[in-house]
């Protein structure tokens, strides 16, 4: 792993999937060295890992196993290293998804990502001002007080109440970002949502130098 006095390294995973570089920028901007890449074992050696995603589940699943990333992606999340997932990227370590009946996830969280309830515009494609469950989660270090992120949406995660650690309301609540151990996952994008989103980058910075000093 690189040294805890250099720049950390974040391996943002590269499927071929959508604007996968600005999830890779916005760490940048932070001071992580970022890296958009499909290479194994750059993979293994990072200090963080990153599933940024857009689209559709099914597809992005399709491409993480075609090009041969489900692997990698599993191996660092059983290292215990920080590993975030984004929008999609979220949606993917769950087991399943109703947008693409019969191909599973990656299973790292329990539960199924549902399309957003009847009546509401579907996709959300909005600010809107979290709803933090769980003040202590790491991810969320000074953002407790009601930040605001941007969401573009059309499904969301059903899981266990332990595990979301904010929420929005649209007008129902909706899991916006979750936890377990060091894996965290947020359905909005903090690469888009201005200073909060910043701050949110940041704070996963943080928690890989931390777990760097551990190692």
């Amino acid at each position: 792993m690189s040294g805890v006095a250099q720049r950390p390294l974040v391996a943002v995973l590269d499927y071929g999937i959508g604007n996968l570089r600005s999830a890779q920028k916005g760490l940048e901007r932070v001071g992580a060295d970022a890296r958009l890449t499909a290479d194994a074992g750059l993979i293994a050696d990072a200090d963080g890992v990153v599933l940024p995603g857009v689209g559709h589940f099914g597809t992005c699943m399709r491409q993480l196993r075609a090009t041969g990333l489900e692997q990698p992606a599993l191996a660092a999340i059983d290292s215990g290293r920080p590993f975030l997932g984004i929008c999609v990227g979220m949606q993917m370590l769950f087991e399943a998804s109703e947008e693409a009946p019969g191909v599973t996830g990656l299973g790292v969280m329990p539960g199924t990502v549902r399309l957003l309830p009847d009546g509401v515009v579907r996709p959300q494609m909005q600010w809107n001002r979290l709803d933090v469950r769980q003040p202590d989660c790491p991810l969320l270090a000074g953002l407790t007080g009601g930040a605001w992120m941007y969401f573009v949406h059309s499904y969301a995660p059903d899981t266990e109440e332990r595990f979301v650690v904010a929420t929005c309301d649209y007008p129902t609540p909706i899991t916006a970002v979750t936890e377990r151990d060091q894996v965290w996952a947020t359905q909005f994008h903090p690469e888009k949502s201005g200073d909060t989103g910043k701050r949110l980058a940041q704070n996963f910075l943080a928690a890989v130098r931390a777990d760097q000093c551990r190692r």
